[in-house]
């Protein structure tokens, strides 16, 4: 016999769901009310199976008015394959924002789904483009993903896809390649073998690598931090691969391509027309202006496939409040000691000679003397640790042959560079000794007169004494390091738990190393590159566990990991020369889900440090100034590298004044201000361009209404957090679980007297503290539909209700005098259950539908008169206002099941009815599956299942 999808069947004495993956000879089921652990396979030739019925309810075992609603609640939350408008939402561990259904249903819109989603920093992009996936996956539509991301994000990736969307992914890295191509066949790719990937960008960029992703890569691909994929212009570099490699995706045009970036234009007008290419190549030709009534057809084409959206954007977006912590922002600053300072007055005269020592001979002498000279004075502005390592450090660029090799060389360990290419050895120390190279100079220049001055005046000498009096500013004398302990003090007096970002390893440690011998009851934890990614994760939760923490790390942690569940303030300890990378390491603590109502930032520079000044005065300020008009923040729209060279090369080659309000408007005199303006200008046009953008392409495409009609069906499919919540506390009540609300507004759950058999369902806990809403605290955790606490106590109230053999506290019938009628109501708690059949050519893929409905009718089955839905709903809120006795009411349960043969015409209608109505809802959000000439097609599963009747008398008038 062949048994369709969705039908109920009997075996090892219970009842199964048949799924989708039977064939003619394996049924693939599903205990009835159980959850996908208990899925398993009969092989039909060797275990009987036969079509089963849902019994009735027994009218001798009653319940009361609590009864129905929480049998209805633990059947929907048991759903894994719902009947809203999308497959996949009873799957996530993890109830979606309303804003984040408009990516969703903007995908879904297009075939291939080709999006680019650049909302601001801490919104949810992950999730958003996970939504996406995750609904194609269920769909059928896509059977394999692969994550494309800088290396350091791909544990996040993992992370996020296995919690919240319930998806294994292998990660492919040049440190786990090897062993997972191991496993594969000869001729295999093991990107054939492993159907869910998150796969580093830069190992898969190389021409070798690139070839074979292309050729077998999946049906689906996310791209994130997209706007390091961008056309960098023609050339060999790491940018000019990854877009290649990202163009060859895109080049297939049934591929789905999703892009995720918070700076889509990265200051680059061009770079920003080469993403929007990606998504359709006609964008390649946009007009360079796309304003005006004219062009509006061209920004709707493109507003189809961009979304942008700013915190203030979605912060109230219907009426769901999305709580984002308020930025307190201050500056704090020092004064060197005078020994300090002596130092550095030393060092910075050490640095100018050494760029000013005339070598015509050597263009390259002098770009490796330059980036000497600026990575030891971005050392010594760090901290004394820093700088006595710098300065016994042999130079990085030593081992150069060409200016342009010196360059990248130096710009990659002194700057602050945003590429990717850069990010491991981000926080290693550059080096400054360049004896090797004065020892050659003085060989090239021999006969010359000035050759045994340079010999003295750059010998290794020199700067093993200067290290050696770095050495000894360490603790007392360091005033930026005895202010920062003062500083931490107070954060950690007034309830924060900070971060302290350092620009170099030997900083951090330090700094680390002081603040445990200065804090007492304060657990100092320092992350550095020096720890490989997954230790450097482990590191951050070990520390989380102590109640008072501070954790000291390099920019090694401004990006990846998500910091806003342990610590809610940040310190930027050194100034980065690079504002976006402030911004990153403010995104750690200042993003959606910081369970503190206000983070603190603390921006720390020297008043006499001539380093920090111009950083401060030309880079950070101006960003700040710009974020705070325009609500986001706009990158610069130069390398901000070059202009921090062209600013510290008039620091270096030009005499400065001792006074320090000159040092600290270096850029404002005469022979810099006309850059400043230029550069200023440039930034200020990037802003006004990005403010256009934001209105040109606000997201018009998916209309309010929409996201609040599919935003009820879902919750009327498969119910919402506060019906979790509702249920989990009055089922958890029932079994004689002691529930309080503590002071931070979570529930507190004591089971230590409810039922061992309800305790093993929910693994085992006896107490826990929960919320049912993002953010949660330490010690909470947060219950979702599909976390096992909530999964396992619904299918207990479900199994022990269906069960006759079981005393439940949820029973399937029940009787009640309320003043809520004025007539005899009966309700019937309805389960269908829908075979979606979407076919393309001759193939057809089935999928699963589940529904639960409530039904009601006043009088008898005879003559029913049916009530509307939002009229049968009401009555789950009924409570008892009179008394029935116990065979009374079974009298009454026992009439209506004699007679049921009189509404099953109904109940069949309804179904169709309800069918119809999921083929539409089907239809309507996936509209651009017509395209490929996909259709749909729903069969309800007959007769529905009754699971309860509950009748509701009118109490009789005095």
């Amino acid at each position: 016999m062949t048994f369709a999808v969705g039908s109920l069947v009997k075996a090892r004495d219970r009842e199964w769901v048949v799924l989708p993956e039977s064939t003619e000879e394996m049924l693939i089921l599903r205990p009835l009310g159980g959850t996908e652990d208990e899925v398993t396979g009969i092989f039909l030739p060797l275990e009987p199976v036969e079509p089963a019925q849902f019994e009735l309810p027994d009218p001798k075992k009653l319940g009361d008015y609590r009864s129905c609603r929480m049998l209805r609640d633990a059947v929907r939350l048991g759903f894994r394959s719902s009947a809203g408008p999308f497959r996949s939402f009873a799957k996530l561990a993890v109830e979606p924002r309303p804003y984040q259904l408009v990516p969703l249903l903007m995908a879904l819109k297009l075939e291939p789904v080709r999006l680019l989603i650049a909302d601001d920093v801490g919104i949810g992009k992950t999730v958003e483009a996970c939504l996406v996936a995750k609904e194609l996956m269920d769909r059928g539509e896509v059977d394999r993903l692969a994550v494309l991301c800088p290396p350091h994000l791909a544990e996040q990736w993992q992370s996020e896809l296995k919690g919240k969307f319930h998806i294994d992914a292998e990660l492919v890295l040049p440190s786990t390649a090897t062993r997972l191509e191991r496993n594969c066949r000869l001729g295999q790719s093991l990107f054939d073998l492993y159907a869910y990937v998150i796969v580093s960008t830069d190992f898969i960029k190389s021409e070798h690598r690139r070839d074979e992703f292309l050729r077998t890569c999946p049906e689906l691909v996310i791209v994130d931090e997209a706007h390091t994929c961008a056309f960098a212009g023609e050339g060999r570099g790491g940018k000019h691969q990854r877009h290649q490699l990202i163009k060859g995706l895109a080049d297939a045009p049934d591929r789905h391509l999703i892009l995720v970036t918070a700076t889509p234009h990265s200051g680059k007008e061009a770079a920003f027309r080469s993403l929007l290419a990606l998504l359709n190549p006609d964008f390649a030709d946009l007009p360079d202006e796309l304003g005006g009534k004219e062009n509006e057809p061209i920004r709707r084409q493109v507003a189809a496939h961009f979304v942008q959206r700013r915190r203030g954007d979605i912060r109230s977006y219907l009426d769901a409040d999305t709580p984002f912590p308020e930025r307190l922002e201050a500056d704090e600053t020092y004064s060197l000691s005078p020994e300090y300072k002596k130092l550095f007055d030393r060092i910075l005269n050490y640095a100018r000679e050494t760029v000013q020592s005339p070598d015509a001979n050597s263009r390259h002498r002098q770009r490796v003397r330059w980036w000497s000279a600026l990575g030891l004075l971005r050392s010594l502005a760090s901290s004394p640790a820093a700088a006595a390592t710098t300065l016994r450090n042999r130079a990085d660029t030593l081992d150069t042959e060409t200016p342009e090799e010196a360059d990248e060389v130096g710009r990659r360990t002194v700057m602050d560079l945003m590429d990717d290419d850069a990010k491991e050895g981000i926080d290693i120390v550059p080096g400054a000794d360049i004896s090797e190279l004065e020892a050659n100079s003085e060989v090239v220049n021999r006969g010359v007169e000035e050759a045994p001055l340079l010999t003295t005046r750059y010998s290794s000498t020199r700067l093993k004494q200067m290290a050696r009096e770095a050495e000894n500013l360490k603790g007392s004398k360091d005033a930026k390091l005895q202010k920062i302990i003062t500083l931490v003090k107070d954060f950690l007096k007034n309830g924060f738990q900070p971060i302290i970002f350092c620009r170099f390893i030997p900083t951090a440690e330090y700094v680390a190393e002081e603040l445990r011998s200065s804090l007492r009851n304060v657990e100092v934890v320092a992350v550095t590159g020096t720890l490989p990614p997954a230790e450097r994760e482990e590191r951050v939760e070990q520390l989380a566990e102590s109640p008072q923490r501070v954790l000291v790390c390099t920019d090694c942690l401004s990006e990846g990991i998500n910091l806003q569940a342990y610590f809610n303030a940040v310190i930027h300890y050194d100034l980065s020369w690079n504002p976006t990378r402030h911004e990153q390491r403010e995104g750690r603590v200042d993003r959606y889900g910081q369970p503190q109502d206000k983070v603190r930032v603390l921006t720390y520079y020297g008043v006499d440090n001539q380093i920090d000044g111009i950083v401060l005065d030309v880079l950070i300020r101006k960003h700040r100034s710009i974020r705070s008009s325009l609500g986001i923040s706009v990158p610069v729209p130069v390398d901000t590298d070059q202009v921090v060279e062209a600013i510290f090369e008039g620091l270096l080659l030009r005499e400065q004044s001792s006074n320090v309000s000159d040092q600290l408007s270096l850029f404002d005199q005469d022979f810099f201000k006309p850059q400043k303006d230029q550069f200023f200008s440039q930034w200020e046009a990037a802003s006004e361009r990005e403010k256009r953008s934001r209105t040109m392409f606000a997201q018009e495409t998916i209309k309010v209404e929409d996201v609040v009609r599919e935003l009820q069906a879902i919750r009327s499919a498969i119910g919402s957090s506060v019906d979790v919540a509702s249920f989990t506390e009055a089922a958890f009540k029932v079994h004689q679980a002691v529930v309080s609300e503590t002071p931070t507004k979570a529930l507190a759950f004591d089971l230590s007297e409810a039922p061992q058999a309800l305790k093993d369902a929910i693994g085992g806990q006896e107490s826990f503290q929960a919320r049912f809403e993002l953010p949660i605290q330490d010690g909470q955790l947060y219950l979702n539909r599909t976390h096992p606490i909530v999964e396992g106590l619904a299918t207990h109230v479900m199994d022990t209700a269906l069960d006759p053999m079981v005393d439940s506290v949820a029973r399937r019938c029940g009787v009640i005098r309320t003043n809520q009628v004025s007539r005899r109501t009966t309700l019937l708690l309805t389960r269908f259950r829908f075979h979606i059949i979407a076919k393309q050519g001759d193939e057809e893929n089935p999928l699963l539908a589940e529904d639960c409905q409530i039904l009601a009718f006043t009088g008898s089955p005879e003559k029913a008169e049916w009530l509307e839905p939002g009229q049968a709903e009401k009555l789950l809120t009924a409570t008892p206002d009179g008394n029935i006795s116990a065979d009374q009411a079974t009298t009454f349960l026992q009439k209506v099941i004699d007679q049921f043969d009189h509404l099953s015409p109904h109940l069949e209608t309804v179904a169709q009815q309800r069918g119809n109505d999921l083929l539409e809802a089907h239809r309507r959000v996936r509209s651009a599956a017509k395209l490929k000439g996909v259709r749909y097609r729903v069969e309800p599963q007959l007769p529905p299942d009754v699971l309860g009747i509950y009748m509701f008398m009118p109490v009789p008038k005095t």
